[in-house]
């Protein structure tokens, strides 16, 4: 049973609410603290003041946007928004603190000249942090994250061998203007014995074991109108980076895997059938996807890997 007996607090006693049960069981009357209710309050005039400056409240297919504004660039142009995290990371990569040291660092090495960039450290350092970025998004998923390329797809970055030379001003064209990479098939120019004396002659100057007969028709096939091999390869087999032809005599091949191949005779077939189906391989330009600063850090960058002359 309940009762009302609202006690005033004596010495040593706490007021009550005036419930009482069973004649001493009573609520006790007291008051939240000071400093907890004033929080408590402030929590309220904080949760008003950002429903008014920042979007919040869901009405409809919409919400509320606050107040509260971003202003950053598109295309030069400055765009006013309501605040949203995509603004504020947009304003942020442009003018945060971070942005700005990247803007001037970026002013000051496209300033220099490619030997004062590959010779400077600090210089290496910001390219390799730049352009780093600019590389796994562009060119990462043909040449891999590291630049070794893929055997038979994509050509290695990290070896000084060039189809197209390794100079930085051969890198830059490469970059700025594609490449096509062609090399007509032979399928009906030679026959199947010709083309694996080619292949014996080719094997031969990578000190292949090879059968001395079928390399001297292969060299013949080679350095004559027959094959005509020599015009882009060269007489020596050393190549031609103006025609992006490689060289064939450093037993590295981006095309197929020879110093993969189980024997001289599967090796002798990879590259008979190499010489019979051709080879057309396109790289992309980038002069209208990436800025000229970009393509100039990332041409310091590829030449770094290891492949530049």
């Amino acid at each position: 049973m309940s009762t009302q007996d609202k006690r005033k607090p004596g010495q040593g006693q706490v007021e009550t609410t005036g419930h009482l049960w069973d004649s001493d069981l009573a609520e006790l009357n007291n008051p939240l603290p000071r400093w907890w209710l004033w929080g408590f309050y402030a929590t309220i005039v904080f949760a008003l003041v950002y429903w008014l400056l920042y979007p919040a409240w869901p009405i409809g297919d919409s919400f509320t946007k606050g107040i509260a504004s971003v202003t950053y660039e598109v295309d030069g142009e400055e765009r006013t928004t309501h605040w949203n995290t995509r603004a504020l990371l947009a304003r942020d990569m442009q003018f945060g603190d971070h942005a700005v040291r990247q803007r001037e660092m970026l002013e000051q090495v496209s300033a220099q000249d490619y030997e004062t960039i590959l010779a400077d450290a600090d210089s290496m350092s910001f390219v390799n942090a730049y352009a780093q970025g600019s590389f796994g998004t562009w060119c990462a998923a043909c040449h891999q994250v590291g630049g070794a390329g893929v055997v038979g797809l994509y050509p290695n970055l990290t070896n000084d061998h060039w189809k197209w030379g390794g100079s930085v001003d051969q890198i830059e064209h490469t970059i700025r203007e594609g490449r096509l990479g062609y090399m007509p098939d032979y399928r009906n120019t030679l026959t199947g014995d010709q083309l694996d004396a080619v292949a014996a002659y080719v094997l031969s100057l990578n000190d292949y074991e090879m059968d001395a007969d079928m390399v001297d028709a292969g060299q013949r096939i080679y350095q004559g109108m027959d094959g005509g091999c020599f015009q882009c390869h060269g007489a020596d087999g050393g190549g031609l980076a103006s025609q992006g032809a490689p060289n064939l005599t450093n037993n590295l091949w981006g095309l197929i895997d020879i110093r993969g191949a189980e024997s001289d005779e599967a090796r002798l077939r990879m590259v008979a059938d190499l010489v019979h189906d051709g080879v057309q391989r396109e790289m992309p330009g980038f002069s209208d996807r990436l800025s000229d600063d970009e393509i100039r850090m990332l041409t310091a960058y590829v030449h770094s890997l290891g492949g530049g002359q």
